[in-house]
């Protein structure tokens, strides 16, 4: 049978590049554990265009630039400016910090940029600099917001829900309404990095935090998504969604045709050129530098398993939903070290689970 994630057996919808390690912030949650300086070994300029190349010969529409923190490439602009020039459409995560100036933005815009992603988690700035290590990292957010606003570029704001905003999700989605973003991303942690067990809400908070996004998506000015909580869509479902908009619903830049899972949809290149089925799953896949990334997002073992629903384990495999959604195998793999196991985070009975 043809089932849905067949779409994405050829190409994912996503590609991320962490283009470097090196950042400033040190983020309480960071999946990179960053450090300040850029590694010696480094996709370099000329390794990371023949990078751009190949997601493009894949057929894959987004890129999306990460770390670390992008903006402490010098080439940034020009990796900007190359991918949009051989229409991939170039999205980027730089951490607030003072190296994300006007100047800057203005030239990304330029050079072709067709989105700016930024975190925000928190309502106040002391909760939201606690969170990412350094002071001054929420105004700088909302200065790089008010920049990009200014310049016309698209927005985006990430969210990382943690026991110390899960009460405020409403109030940061009024607050970020007014800036007139695109879309909001909803991260729920995965146990991997930084990130530490006990900062992981429990599968009925989960739920209840999917609930209330479902609530706020007809009355916000803007999509939302989740990160590593693809279940999102079984509630949606759930909720009085017919059918036919599940494949309506946002990811990323444009829409996907199903939910974007681990390797399945998504694929994400490390500094280093090593692939991994996503930033939250570190299982590498194969580097770069010796394969094409088409060859080993199409033929690699881990990643041809992560993208069939039948080897899905625990009531994940006999879920209704799991072709729609199919759980964060990240998390499946950081709680139990499996990357097949039922998702840890996900408080629904399956029917033929229940009898």
């Amino acid at each position: 049978m043809h089932h849905p994630s067949a779409v994405f057996d050829q190409a994912p919808f996503l590609a991320i590049w962490e283009t470097t390690r090196a950042c400033d912030l040190a983020c309480k949650h960071c999946r990179a554990s960053a450090v300040a300086e850029r590694a010696a070994d480094e996709l370099t300029t000329r390794e990371g265009m023949r990078l751009l190349d190949d997601v493009r010969s894949m057929g894959t529409p987004v890129v999306v630039l990460t770390g670390g923190d992008p903006a402490k490439r010098p080439d940034l602009v020009e990796l900007v400016r190359y991918g949009n020039s051989i229409g991939l459409r170039m999205a980027l995560t730089p951490s607030a910090t003072p190296l994300v100036t006007q100047g800057l933005l203005e030239q990304l815009r330029e050079a072709g940029l067709a989105r700016l992603a930024v975190s925000l988690d928190a309502l106040y700035s002391h909760t939201h600099d606690a969170f990412r290590g350094v002071a001054g990292s929420y105004d700088r957010t909302l200065d790089i917001l008010q920049a990009a606003h200014g310049l016309g570029l698209t927005t985006q704001v990430n969210t990382t829900v943690s026991r110390t905003n899960v009460d405020d999700l409403e109030a940061i989605a009024e607050f970020v309404a007014a800036w007139e973003i695109e879309l909001w991303s909803v991260f729920l942690v995965v146990p991997t990095g930084r990130a530490r067990p006990d900062d992981v809400i429990s599968a009925a908070e989960v739920e209840s935090v999917l609930e209330r996004l479902a609530a706020l998506l007809p009355v916000m000015p803007f999509d939302i998504k989740t990160t590593a909580a693809p279940h999102f869509r079984r509630v949606l479902l759930q909720q009085h969604a017919p059918r036919g908009d599940i494949a309506g619903l946002a990811d990323g830049i444009g829409r996907a045709p199903r939910s974007v899972n681990d390797g399945c949809g998504l694929v994400f290149v490390s500094h280093r050129g090593e692939v991994y089925p996503s930033g939250f799953l570190p299982l590498s896949c194969g580097n770069v530098r010796t394969h094409s990334l088409t060859e080993i997002y199409r033929e690699n073992p881990l990643m041809r398993q992560l993208r069939s629903v039948d080897a899905l384990e625990g009531k994940c495999g006999v879920c209704e939903f799991r072709r729609v959604c199919g759980g964060s195998r990240a998390r499946a793999y950081a709680v139990t070290g499996s990357v097949m196991a039922a998702e840890p985070a996900c408080a629904y009975v399956p029917r033929a689970a229940a009898s």
